[in-house]
Parts: C-alpha cells; sequence; structure tokens
C-alpha cells in the first residue's frame, strides 16, 4: 500500500512541502509591503492588488482546482500547480513596476489554487484507511500552521537582507524539489466520476467579484463618483447576478445554490465571510501600522506582528475539539467576540503606545479567529452531511476567501477616505480597526442567534472532522457519556 513505507513517507513530504509554500505566501508578504511601498513608490491602493490579486484567484478557483484535480488527476495539476506558483514566483521576484508584480501575483494565485486542493486530495486518496488518513492530514494541516507563523519573521530577515524579491525568490529551491521528485514520487489518481468543471460559473465569479474589487480599491483615488468606479459597481453586480442565474440552472454548478437552503450551512459561512473580512483586512495593515506609525524597522514589525499568528497556530488544534464538546454556537460566538474586542482595542492604539500594551490585543486577535474557524467548519459539514462534507468545507474556504479580499478593499477604502479628508495614516487605522472591530462583533450575535445551540452526535463528528483538517488529536469521550 502506499500509505506505508518510504513512499508513502515521500508522498506526505511533498505534499506538506507544497502546502506550506502557499500558506507561507499568505504571511510573508504582508512583511514586505512597507518595503514595496517605498522601493515600487507605490501607495495604498497599489498595496492592495498586491495582496488582492492573489486573494481574488485563489478564493474564486479553489473549489473548480479541486474538481479539476478529481478529473484531470491529482497527481498532474499538484505538478502544474507547483510550476505555474514557482514561475509567478520568479515573475514576482523580477517584476520592476506594479503592473508585472500584481500580474505575478494573479499567477501566483492560479498556481496555489491547483496546488493546494491537489495535495490534500492525493493525500486522501494515499491513505485510505481512516485512522491513517486523519493522521496525514493532521500533518498537512500542522505544516500549513507552520508557515503561517513564519510567515512574518521570515518576511522581516529577508526584507531588511535582500528586499521585498527574496520573499519570492523563496520559494523557488522549494518549487525546484518539488517538480522532479513529485515526477518520481507521486502517482496518478483521478475521480472517474468527478462533475464537469463549471466554466461559465467560474468565470463569472472571477469578474463578477473582480469588478465589485477593482470598484472598492479604486473608488479612494478615482472618486467614489466617476464613471469608472460607478461602472464598475454596476458591472460587478450584474455579473454575480448572471453567476447565481447559471448556478441555479446548471447540472453540475460549482456552487450549489441549494446548499445555501438550509439555515446552518447559510449562517456559519456568512460568518466565514466576515472572519476574512476581518482577519485579512486588519492583518493587512500590521506591518504597515509598526513601520509607518511607530517607526520600527521592518524585521522589528515582522517580529511585533507574531502574537497574531502564533496564537492562531497554538489555539486552531483544539477549536473543534471544544465545539465538538461545547457546540458550535458557544465556541464560534465566544472566538467571533474575542477577536471583535481585541480588533475594538488595536483601534486605541497610537504612536506612543508601548508594545507590551499592544502585543496581547494581536494574540486576542488571534486566539479569537483560531476559535472561530473550525467550529464554522465543522457547522456547515453538519449541514450537509457527511456525503458532502468535503464540497461543504471547501465552500467555508471559498467563502473566506472571498471575506479576505472584500475586507482588504474595504477597510483600506476607509483609510483613504480618511486620509482624503484630512486626517492621519494613523487615524485612518483606528477607523478601520474599530470599523473591523464592531463588523465582528455584530457577527457574533449572529452566529449566537443563528447557530444551531444543541449539541447532537452529528456536531461531536463535523467537530471531529473539522479539527482533523486543522491537526489537533482526537477527542476521546469516556464510555456511556451523553453527546446531546
Amino acid at each position: 500500500m502506499e500509505s506505508t513505507g518510504i513512499r508513502g513517507k515521500s508522498l506526505l513530504a511533498l505534499t506538506c512541502a507544497g502546502q506550506f509554500m502557499v500558506l507561507l505566501d499568505n504571511t510573508i508578504v504582508g512583511a514586505a509591503l512597507p518595503d514595496m511601498q517605498q522601493r515600487l513608490h507605490t501607495g495604498l491602493t497599489g498595496l492592495q492588488w498586491i495582496v488582492d490579486a492573489y486573494v481574488l484567484l485563489v478564493a474564486m478557483l479553489l473549489l473548480p482546482g479541486g474538481v479539476f484535480a478529481d478529473r484531470f488527476g491529482r497527481r498532474r495539476v499538484f505538478l502544474a500547480g507547483v510550476v505555474v506558483f514557482t514561475a509567478a514566483s520568479v515573475v514576482c521576484a523580477l517584476a520592476s513596476s506594479m503592473g508585472w508584480l500584481v500580474a505575478g501575483r494573479v499567477l501566483q494565485g492560479v498556481g496555489a489554487a491547483a496546488l493546494s486542493p491537489a495535495s490534500l486530495a492525493l493525500l486522501a486518496a494515499a491513505y485510505p484507511a481512516p485512522k491513517d488518513r486523519v493522521r496525514a492530514i493532521g500533518l498537512w494541516a500542522g505544516f500549513s500552521g507552520i508557515g503561517l507563523a513564519a510567515g512574518p519573521l521570515a518576511g522581516g530577515i529577508l526584507v531588511e537582507s535582500f528586499g521585498w524579491p527574496a520573499i519570492f525568490l523563496v520559494n523557488v529551491p522549494i518549487g525546484a524539489v518539488l517538480l522532479p521528485a513529485g515526477l518520481r514520487v507521486l502517482r496518478e489518481s483521478r475521480n472517474p466520476g468527478a462533475p464537469p468543471i463549471d466554466v461559465p460559473g467560474t468565470l463569472l465569479s472571477v469578474a463578477g467579484v473582480g469588478a465589485v474589487t477593482y470598484g472598492l480599491i479604486e473608488g479612494g483615488s478615482r472618486g467614489w463618483t466617476s464613471p469608472v468606479i460607478m461602472g464598475a459597481f454596476a458591472a460587478g453586480l450584474v455579473l454575480l447576478a448572471a453567476f447565481v442565474v447559471v448556478e441555479g440552472r446548471s447540472s453540475a454548478p460549482m456552487l450549489p445554490l441549494r446548499l445555501f437552503r438550509r439555515r446552518l450551512f447559510t449562517v456559519s459561512n456568512t460568518a466565514m465571510v466576515v472572519v476574512g473580512f476581518a482577519l485579512m483586512g486588519s492583518t493587512f495593515f500590521f506591518s504597515q501600522f509598526f513601520v509607518h506609525v511607530q517607526g520600527t524597522s521592518i524585521l522589528v514589525a515582522g517580529l511585533r506582528t507574531l502574537p497574531t499568528t502564533l496564537a492562531m497556530v497554538l489555539v486552531s488544534p483544539y477549536a473543534g475539539r471544544l465545539a465538538a464538546r461545547y457546540g458550535f454556537r458557544a465556541i464560534a460566538g465566544a472566538g467571533l467576540a474575542l477577536a471583535g474586542l481585541g480588533l475594538l482595542a488595536l483601534g486605541l492604539v497610537h504612536a506612543d503606545t508601548g508594545y507590551g500594551n499592544v502585543w496581547w490585543r494581536l494574540a486576542v486577535v488571534g486566539i479569537g479567529f483560531a476559535l472561530t474557524i473550525s467550529p464554522l467548519t465543522g457547522a456547515a459539514i453538519q449541514a450537509v452531511g457527511p456525503q458532502e462534507g468535503g464540497l461543504a468545507s471547501g465552500v467555508s474556504s471559498t467563502t473566506r476567501q472571498i471575506g479576505a479580499v472584500l475586507g482588504v478593499a474595504v477597510l483600506g477604502a476607509i483609510v483613504q477616505s480618511r486620509q482624503s479628508g484630512g486626517g492621519s495614516f494613523e487615524s485612518g487605522l483606528d477607523s478601520a480597526f474599530l470599523a473591523a472591530g464592531a463588523v465582528t462583533l455584530a457577527c457574533a450575535a449572529f452566529a449566537g442567534l443563528g447557530l444551531t445551540a444543541a449539541r447532537t452526535a452529528a456536531d461531536v463528528q463535523a467537530g471531529r472532522s473539522a479539527g482533523r483538517a486543522a491537526g489537533e488529536p482526537p477527542l476521546k469521550v469516556p464510555p456511556g457519556r451523553p453527546t446531546t
């Protein structure tokens, strides 16, 4: 069996390394934003595009990427993702202008949307035994956490030593090892019964969300009532409406809208949009706050942002266990409330605030969101049942990424609006953090009312499933202990 012996360990190492590379990119770029702003002579709008160009493609192509891997071969799609992601990293590193850098980030998003779901699908196919599969996915998710945590520190060191292009070049040796090793070790697998690719739905979703994102990012500089911005919003709404119509009529839709008829699924995914919105939208500004407001170096800024990512890495593995024991509503609601309070507290930080009074606010934000993501995923899985658990998990990841796209765009627009009105960058950041905190607290109340209160046996199983994807140890329920 492939799941045992040297080949199985090699496959696990390759898929973990691929996911590590993708997740590292999520946080390492944030540390480099101040240096990019200075060397590329760009403003906040340019920085928003550097982040959102990548996140937008990941958000819209994550579900089709999984279907593509099942249909045309997981090994083939994984290796193609490695090639595209690595080549795109070279394009980013060599970019001499904003246009080339954004183009490289778009290609990186395409590569990540192929690589990430294919790596998980390869693991699931190689480890058919449930116990072995849980252990393998736990390691896979653990490496993801390491990538997230390593990003700010690695980014700070690389940028201080070599400049921002180094954060992209670090992907090249990883890709150079993954490709030949994958060709030698990985075996092809596919699902003959996989649905066809929903090309119209995919194109409409990318274009619709992209148009809205363009309007949000460019509105601050071009004017919210300018014909270009108004046209972008109108086009986005029309395209998204067309997406809903196409998905409703498709026999194999990218996003089955029927799932949203179930309250638990709708509530959990709506809350997941807010999680992505507040988490990505706020972390986008962390390094910029320390560098531009408090005057630290980029390396020190990277170190100072660590409480958020470390808290998420340390707490996330236990969120599913807590949800299985106490219910989705209690844990997700508490997590959202904590995160919201932490963001509100960050909105009260100023240039002269000592770091001893800042780090705990960052940690509270990280703990809050760590307690939220796994329970919300588990609630979505429970809402649809075990047959569609994989689809539900994929939709949760997609909605979180959509929220991330909107968070960077909307909170950036708030900062720009304050600055155009005569306010300082610091006051703009305060407004952005306060807005993110208020939205998150409102979502805590929404989740508390909408998520299932009773803890059923299905809750326990869904909590375990979501927790296993986060790499946590299994929950042991003593014999005879009720689960309701």
